[in-house]
């Protein structure tokens, strides 16, 4: 299969060229592959092996290839590509305050990635990655208790590709809370491994925190750890007043999940992100632009 989006800032449908892909295509789409899964790779340790790598001095030489591979632009980085100390340091790399300039909109985006945006949270009304596979929200958050209270909400579905900016934001003004870690595995959040079982987003590690906006009430963010991205770092204090954009914090070296849920009946979802959900299909979009706008 292969992985499409629609790119918000060019208005085409296009593919997306998948870090790595011979062997995710291998591990999830052979017997072997699987069998490797299950004995290893989605073992916390296989992370961190290959995180520990990413953090040696060596692996600075894998920077320039790779921004030169998948287009990045250096322009946008708030330091020099040959200033960071390894390949992980400039994964989590900051950029220039002007280069993610924040939407009018009340509500926007808290990640760089590719997008799936649901008016209702419902498994009956959502298709994530493939047909018949139901979305639980009460496993995803570990509490029966907060899922039902965004039962017939909105929610946010945020992937983070291995090419894209790895910090993620406030995507509302609000007050957070400390986050609350639920351990798991650490599968790959790539359609290619979503599209076979959706479950691993709650199977995989991940961290829950509240925010407290006194436009939208209560908002979630489940921060999602994936293979070869082990760790999750916040860098806001909890029980702080912040105002939309601000760094939450940011993912080491690998691809990553963000979803964010609303309350019924406080936010209507930008209507892009909407119709190509509805179809099925992620918006790549960037950090501070349009998510939504207080419901009335």
């Amino acid at each position: 299969m292969k992985v499409e989006f629609f790119n918000r800032e060019t208005g085409k449908t296009e593919t997306e060229a998948i870090y790595g892909e011979g062997a995710l295509r291998w591990v999830y789409e052979t017997l072997l592959g699987r069998v490797a899964l299950a004995v290893l790779i989605r073992r916390a340790f296989f992370s961190k092996i290959y995180g520990w790598l990413m953090s040696r001095p060596r692996s600075r030489a894998k920077v320039a290839p790779f921004i030169a591979k998948y287009g990045l632009d250096a322009s946008e980085f708030a330091d020099a590509p040959e200033s960071y100390a390894s390949f992980n340091d400039f994964f989590s790399r900051k950029l220039k305050p002007a280069a993610r300039p924040f939407a009018d909109s009340a509500a926007v985006l808290p990640a760089d990635g590719r997008h799936l945006a649901y008016p209702c949270a419902d498994a009956g009304t959502m298709t994530i990655y493939a047909k018949g596979q139901a979305f639980d929200l009460k496993k995803l958050l570990g509490d029966e208790a907060l899922a039902q209270r965004y039962h017939g909400g909105a929610i946010l579905c945020s992937r983070l590709c291995p090419t894209d900016y790895h910090r993620f934001h406030f995507p509302v003004a609000g007050t957070p809370s400390a986050p609350r870690l639920i351990n798991g595995e650490l599968f790959s959040v790539n359609p290619i491994a979503l599209s076979r079982r959706i479950a691993y987003l709650w199977e995989n590690k991940r961290e829950i925190i509240e925010i407290d906006s006194p436009i939208f009430g209560k908002v979630t963010q489940i921060l999602i750890g994936a293979t070869n991205v082990g760790t999750i770092r916040t860098t806001f204090t909890p029980g702080k007043f912040y105002e939309k954009g601000d760094e939450l914090g940011y993912f080491r070296f690998g691809g990553s999940f963000v979803a964010t849920l609303f309350e019924p009946g406080k936010i209507v979802l930008a209507e892009d992100l909407v119709k190509n959900s509805a179809d099925g299909r992620e918006t790549y979009a960037k950090m501070g632009t349009t998510l939504g706008v207080p419901a009335e």
